[in-house]
């Protein structure tokens, strides 16, 4: 059994628990600090990765969200989650929690009305993934230690570092929990390895 979190300051919470939710599976809707220290790995929610920064400093989050990584724990962020787990972000002097060596542009697929749907190849995942874009992010570059999950034309726009797994889109607004299935993967993998 794995105890995954889903960062409920804003965003798609109830989707992401959906996606989740399995046998093996206990998911917490996380609104407190101290729910960090009982999980195994987290989920950080699409949503506006500025408001989320926000809430994150008002509401103490900032310094146990980087322990949580540098103690291993596998985290998962959609479209801004993503830009909060990037280390550098466009436009910006930082990046966030800056857990993954990944440089990133928000909005880089245009606004509201740009929005779309594709399927996608993704490494670990499987073919033909449900993927749905909303003024999503880009991963432009990335660094060493990261690799490319998925692309959309010739653009990444899904990586893994380790146990920090990202991608641009929002799969938790599908009916296909591949991609949280293959996150829960990433969980049980970190706590045998303890």
């Amino acid at each position: 059994m794995v105890k995954v979190g889903v960062l409920a300051l804003q965003g798609a919470v109830r989707e992401h628990v959906k996606c989740l939710e399995a046998p093996n599976t206990e998911v917490v809707i996380v609104k407190k600090v101290e729910q960090l220290a009982d999980l195994d790995g987290l989920v950080f929610p699409g949503g506006e990765s500025t408001t989320m920064r926000r809430l994150i400093d008002l509401y103490g989050f900032f310094e146990p969200l980087k322990q949580f990584a540098a103690d291993g724990k596998p985290m998962f962020g959609t479209c801004a989650g993503l830009i909060l787990m990037a280390d550098t972000i466009v436009g910006q002097d930082s990046g966030h929690l800056a857990v993954i060596n990944m440089k990133v542009q928000r909005n880089a697929f245009g606004r509201q009305r740009e929005s779309f749907e594709t399927d996608l190849h993704v490494t670990g995942v499987g073919e033909d993934v449900r993927a749905v874009f909303i003024r999503a992010p880009l991963i432009l570059e990335v660094g060493e230690n990261v690799e490319v999950l998925s692309k959309y034309k010739d653009e990444i726009v899904a990586a893994r570092q380790g146990n920090f797994l990202a991608c641009s889109f929002h799969p938790e607004l599908t009916d296909d929990h591949r991609f949280h299935q293959y996150f829960v993967s990433i969980i049980e993998e970190a706590k045998s390895a303890k």
